[in-house]
């Protein structure tokens, strides 16, 4: 019996392709919500912390050689209540923003606009808070270390208490401002990939 097939040429063949190696199962790119969410948790928990810390440093000392009691209290400073007044404002704009990424994660992604509109007052804030805290670490400086050149004597070494408070609350809103120069960079990355 005959084939009939017809006779086919091998070289005008196309190649073959060759199988892919199998790889280990493929991971879905990170959820920058997540991220997002974390980061604002932390700033929630270090603004709300530094402003508990600020307004509880009150601390009342004999001073000697006078039989004079003197209180020592942040609102006794311009710089403290500054301090205050912007971790406050950056606690409520994190309990905001926790909100709307909470809502992001559930329901939708942002659009373009909002991201670059929560950049924008991320870093306003960084700004506020990072002002504010150098604002309290100047004053807490002179109180630390005084300055002789104009008269302003140390008052660490009396109000022990208070400086500790001082230097934590200050400490927690630097720690912050880091946290909100993440999220800004953060949130620039996410639009940076979405145009991309």
């Amino acid at each position: 019996m005959a084939s009939t097939e017809q006779p086919v040429d091998e070289s005008s063949k196309a190649p073959v392709p060759e199988p892919k190696l199998a790889r280990g199962p493929s991971f879905p790119p990170i959820n920058l919500l997540w991220g997002d969410l974390a980061l604002r948790l932390l700033l929630f928990a270090s603004t709300l912390t530094g402003v508990v810390v600020m307004v509880t440093s009150k601390q009342t000392e004999l001073l000697f050689p006078f039989p004079v009691t003197k209180t020592a209290k942040f609102n006794y400073s311009p710089a403290f209540i500054y301090f205050v007044v912007a971790l406050s404002v950056a606690c409520l704009y994190s309990i905001l923003t926790i909100t709307a990424s909470i809502f992001f994660i559930l329901k939708s992604s942002p659009s373009n606009k909002l991201l670059l509109l929560v950049v924008s007052v991320d870093a306003l804030m960084a700004g506020l808070v990072a002002s504010a805290t150098g604002a309290s670490a100047s004053v807490a400086y002179i109180g630390l270390k005084g300055n002789s050149h104009v008269g302003w004597i140390k008052v660490c070494n009396i109000y022990h208490k208070f400086c500790r408070h001082i230097a934590s609350s200050t400490a927690l809103a630097l720690v912050a401002s880091i946290i909100l120069l993440w999220l800004v960079l953060l949130s620039t990355f996410s639009i940076y990939r979405r145009i991309r």
